[in-house]
């Protein structure tokens, strides 16, 4: 595989219609808020995503959801403790080659990173990987709707009739969502970070909401809309993180947008940079 030799910015807009994006267990599942009623998707849901679909594409992954797994292992620890290699370099006490081997067996320890950290192993190693994404934020305040819940059927058998009652369900009513990522050429380097892999990372994003309906997010619910994917010509790149996010602009046209339509999305130039953009499939 070819090394990644130059860095990656990269921004993804999506939409949200009448689903709960990212519920907060802290706040009766609502979906996620800001202080000033901003929308949020945590960075640790969308990397959940991207895992999924790298799964869906035959990859090999570390972190694995309990409904997902296929390899017949209930915990990281089985997952790790049944790579020979891994158990060898962890009996030898060998932090390098511990990470290099963990890298090379899972494509998400290679892209995100990783802590390994397990009762009854001699070491603990943590990985920093290459790809960061920040968390999912709104263009505008989001407006939450909430409804009641009921069963029409008696969860165990008894003589009286059960409760018709189940709880609340949340979703937001119409959202666009924005969230920025990037790929650092020096760590990179460190995990074996291919050029591939970061194709590999575009294509989950590009088709990041597919396989992930729920009945808070039914199909067609979430959609991507745009992935914005700027390539630098060096290992440094020409211009800070900060900098090619901020020439991404989001801004709304009416005061209750209610498709994406409803915003204004402009690019300001960057001399010498100038970014791939991919509609969501």
């Amino acid at each position: 595989m070819t090394n990644l030799n130059h860095k990656i910015d990269f921004a993804v807009i999506f939409t949200v219609s009448n689903a709960n994006p990212n519920g907060d267990p802290l706040n009766g599942n609502r979906p996620r808020q800001n202080y000033d009623g901003y929308g949020e998707v945590s960075d640790v849901a969308l990397k959940r995503k991207v895992r999924n679909r790298l799964q869906d594409m035959g990859e090999s992954i570390f972190v694995q959801s309990d409904d997902r797994a296929h390899d017949g292992f209930k915990s990281l620890k089985e997952r790790a403790d049944a790579v020979s290699e891994l158990k060898q370099a962890d009996k030898d006490k060998n932090k390098d080659l511990f990470m290099d081997i963990a890298s090379k067996t899972w494509l998400d320890v290679r892209s995100f990173g990783q802590v390994f950290a397990f009762k009854g192993d001699v070491l603990s190693v943590g990985v920093r990987g290459p790809v960061s994404i920040h968390p999912a934020v709104s263009i505008n305040p989001i407006d939450i709707s909430s409804v009641q819940i009921t069963k029409s059927v008696n969860s165990t058998t008894s003589d009286k009739k059960g409760s018709d009652t189940m709880g609340m369900k949340h979703r937001v009513d119409f959202g666009v969502y924005v969230f920025y990522g990037s790929i650092n050429t020096q760590l990179a380097e460190k995990t074996g970070f291919s050029k591939d892999d970061a194709e590999k990372i575009k294509t989950t994003l590009i088709t990041l909401f597919e396989n992930d309906a729920s009945s808070a997010r039914p199909d067609g619910s979430m959609e991507i809309n745009k992935v914005y994917w700027w390539e630098h010509n060096s290992k440094m790149g020409q211009y800070s993180s900060a900098k090619v996010h901020r020439s991404l602009e989001i801004n709304p046209k009416i005061d209750e947008p209610k498709s994406i339509e409803d915003f204004d999305i402009k690019l300001k130039g960057l001399e010498g940079l100038e970014p791939s953009v991919y509609e969501g499939q």
